[in-house]
C-alpha cells in the first residue's frame, strides 16, 4: 500500500537526513577524543627527559587527560542536554585545539599537565555529546548501526593512538605526539556546524547543578587516587583523595535522591539493560587499558622492542576492534544484546588467557600479535551492546547522562584495572626478587649493597641500572631474572583481568534480559520521556526539514 501523501514510510523516520554526513562527523569527533587519550603514554620517556620531570609530575601527565575527561562527562552532559548539544560538541571540538597546542609547546611539566587536563574537559564536552546525538538522532536499526560503527572506528583510534605517537616520536620532538588531532577537531568544527541540527531532542528541564559540583568533586579525586596507587601506595596523599571522593559520593547520592531533576537519576540503576550492561563494559575497556598498560611495558622490558616496534605489535586490535563492529550490530538487531555482549566477554578472557600464557621471556611476535587481534575481536563484539544498552536504557532528553556513563565506564575501569593489574605486578616482581636474594650464598649477597637490592626489586628498569655495574655474565643474569621476575607479575596481573572478564560474562549471562525483555524496556523508557526543548523533534531525533523526507542510509 502507498503510505498518504506527506508521509515517509517508517523505516525512514528511524534516522535524520543527511544521515551520512551527520554519522560521519560524529565519529570524526571521537576519533579526537580517543587519540588523545592515551597517545601520550608512549612520549612518557622523551618527555621526562626534556622537561626532567619527577615521577609524580609524569603521573599527572599521563592520567590528567583521563582525569579532566572522567570528572565533566557528567556535568557537561547535562548542560549539553539541556542548552544545545550541536554548540556543545562544537565547543568542545574548538577547545580541543589550544590544548593540544598548549601541550606540545609546553616549556614544563606543570603547563603541560594543566593543557592534559584541560583537554579532558573539552573532550568532556566532545566525545559523550557524539553519542547523545546518535542516540537522539538515529532510532532503531539504524541508531545499532550507527553505534556500532561510532564504537568500533572510536575504538580502533584508541588503540592506534601509541602507534601514531610513535611514528611521530621517531621524525620529530616529543610535543608532536599532541597534533595529529588538530586538523581532525577543526575539521569537526566546521562540519558539525553545516550538518548537525539546530535541535536533537534536549531537555527543558532545569540542571542540577550542585549536582554537577558534587559529581567533580566525587569522580575527580577518585580517578586521581585510583591512579597513582601503584607509584605510591595508600599513602597520606591517596588515602586524603579516597576520602574527599567517597564524603562527595555520598553528598551526590543524596542531593541525586532528593533533587526535583536529578543530574544522575538513580532509578535508572534498577533497569538491568543499564546496570549490566555499565558492568560489562567497565570490565572489557578496564581489562583492555589495564592489560594495554601492562603489554607495552612487557613487549619494550622483556622482548626488547623499540616504542615504535612495541605499538605496532598492537595494531591488530585495532583492526579486531574495527572489525567486529558490524557483525555485533548485525548480532544486536537479530538476537538482542546479551549475546554479543556476552561472546565478546568471553573472547576477551580468551585473549587475556593469551597473555597470562603465552606471554614468556621469548615470546614470538606472531603470537603477541594474534593475542592481541584476539582482545581486539573480543572488544569489537562487547563494545557495541554495552553501548547501545546504556542509551536505550535513558531518555533521549537525557541522553548525556547515558552517553556519559558510557565514558565512565571506560575511564573509570582503565584506572581501576590499571591500580589493580599494576599493583598486582609490582607485588609478585618484588616477591620473586626477596625470594632469589634470600637464596644467595652469603658471598654474592655482600656484594649488592641494600640500595641495590632495593632499586632491583623495585622495577626492571632499575635492575638494568644495577645490572651496568657488573662484568657482562652477572649483568645478563641479572636482567634475565629481572626479566623473569616481570613475566611472573605480568601473569599475576592479567589473571586478574581472565578472572573479572568470566565473572562479567557469568553476570551478562544470568542476569541481561532476552532480547523481548530487552525491547520491552527500551520502549517503556522511550514512553516516558522527560519534556523536550521547544523545537526539538523527539521522534524522529531531526528538525522539521523538508528535506528530511530524502534521509541518507549512514555509511
Amino acid at each position: 500500500m502507498t503510505p498518504p501523501r506527506g508521509t515517509r514510510p517508517s523505516r525512514e523516520v528511524d534516522r535524520p537526513a543527511r544521515a551520512g554526513p551527520i554519522l560521519t562527523v560524529l565519529i570524526l569527533g571521537a576519533v579526537v577524543a580517543n587519540i588523545n587519550l592515551a597517545i601520550a603514554n608512549v612520549a612518557l620517556p622523551s618527555i621526562g627527559a626534556a622537561l626532567d620531570t619527577s615521577q609524580a609530575e609524569l603521573n599527572l601527565i599521563a592520567v590528567g587527560f583521563t582525569l579532566g575527561l572522567a570528572s565533566s562527562v557528567l556535568y557537561l552532559g547535562a548542560l549539553a542536554d539541556r542548552y544545545g548539544r550541536k554548540p556543545a560538541m562544537m565547543l568542545g571540538a574548538a577547545l580541543s585545539v589550544p590544548t593540544s597546542l598548549l601541550a606540545a609547546w609546553a616549556p614544563n611539566a606543570t603547563v603541560l599537565i594543566v593543557a592534559r587536563v584541560t583537554g579532558g574537559l573539552a573532550a568532556g564536552l566532545l566525545y559523550p555529546i557524539t553519542l547523545s546525538l546518535i542516540t537522539a538522532l538515529f532510532r532503531g536499526g539504524p541508531r545499532t548501526r550507527a553505534i556500532a560503527l561510532w564504537s568500533g572506528i572510536g575504538g580502533g583510534c584508541s588503540a592506534l593512538g601509541p602507534l601514531i605517537g610513535g611514528l611521530l616520536l621517531g621524525q620529530f620532538w616529543w610535543g608532536s605526539v599532541f597534533l595529529p588531532s588538530v586538523p581532525i577537531a577543526l575539521l569537526v568544527v566546521v562540519l558539525a556546524g553545516m550538518w548537525l541540527p539546530r535541535h536533537a531532542g534536549e531537555t527543558s528541564e532545569p540542571v542540577d547543578h550542585l549536582g554537577g559540583v558534587l559529581s567533580v568533586v566525587s569522580i575527580g579525586p577518585l580517578v586521581l587516587a585510583i591512579s597513582l596507587v601503584p607509584n605510591y601506595g595508600f599513602n597520606g596523599t591517596v588515602l586524603g583523595l579516597f576520602a574527599v571522593a567517597l564524603v562527595g559520593l555520598v553528598l551526590f547520592v543524596v542531593r541525586e535522591r532528593r533533587a526535583p531533576s536529578p543530574l544522575f537519576d538513580l532509578k535508572v540503576l534498577r533497569a538491568r539493560t543499564f546496570t549490566i550492561a555499565l558492568i560489562g563494559g567497565t570490565i572489557t575497556w578496564g581489562g583492555l587499558l589495564g592489560a594495554t598498560f601492562i603489554g607495552q611495558q612487557y613487549t619494550q622490558n622483556v622482548l626488547s622492542y623499540s616504542p615504535l616496534s612495541a605499538a605496532l605489535i598492537t595494531l591488530p586490535a585495532a583492526v579486531f576492534v574495527a572489525a567486529a563492529a558490524r557483525p555485533a550490530g548485525r548480532m544486536i538487531a537479530s538476537r538482542g544484546s546479551r549475546a554479543p555482549l556476552a561472546l565478546g566477554l568471553a573472547v576477551t578472557a580468551a585473549g587475556f588467557l593469551g597473555m597470562a600464557l603465552l606471554f614468556g621471556t621469548t615470546s614470538s611476535a606472531v603470537v603477541v600479535g594474534i593475542v592481541y587481534g584476539v582482545l581486539g575481536l573480543g572488544i569489537g563484539l562487547a563494545g557495541p551492546p554495552s553501548s547501545s544498552s546504556l542509551m536505550g536504557s535513558v531518555p533521549v532528553a537525557r541522553a548525556g547522562m547515558g552517553s556519559a556513563s558510557n565514558d565512565l565506564q571506560r575511564d573509570f575501569g582503565g584506572a581501576l584495572f590499571q591500580a589493580v593489574m599494576g599493583t598486582l605486578l609490582a607485588v609478585e616482581y618484588t616477591r620473586y626478587f626477596t625470594k632469589a636474594f634470600a637464596g644467595l650464598p652469603s658471598q654474592q649477597a655482600q656484594q649488592l649493597s641494600q640500595q641495590a637490592v632495593a632499586t632491583i626489586s623495585q622495577s626492571f628498569t632499575g635492575a638494568e641500572q644495577v645490572a651496568k655495574q657488573f662484568p657482562q655474565a652477572q649483568a645478563q643474569q641479572l636482567v634475565a631474572a629481572a626479566k623473569q621476575a616481570f613475566v611472573d607479575g605480568k601473569t599475576a596481573a592479567i589473571l586478574f583481568a581472565v578472572i573479572a572478564s568470566l565473572i562479567g560474562l557469568v553476570v551478562v549471562l544470568l542476569l541481561y534480559p532476552n532480547k523481548q525483555d530487552e525491547e520491552a524496556a527500551y520502549a517503556s523508557v522511550a514512553g516516558q520521556q522527560p519534556p523536550a526543548r521547544h523545537g526539538a523533534n523527539l521522534e524522529a531525533g531531526a528538525e522539521a526539514d523538508p528535506r528530511a523526507a530524502e534521509p541518507e542510509a549512514p555509511p
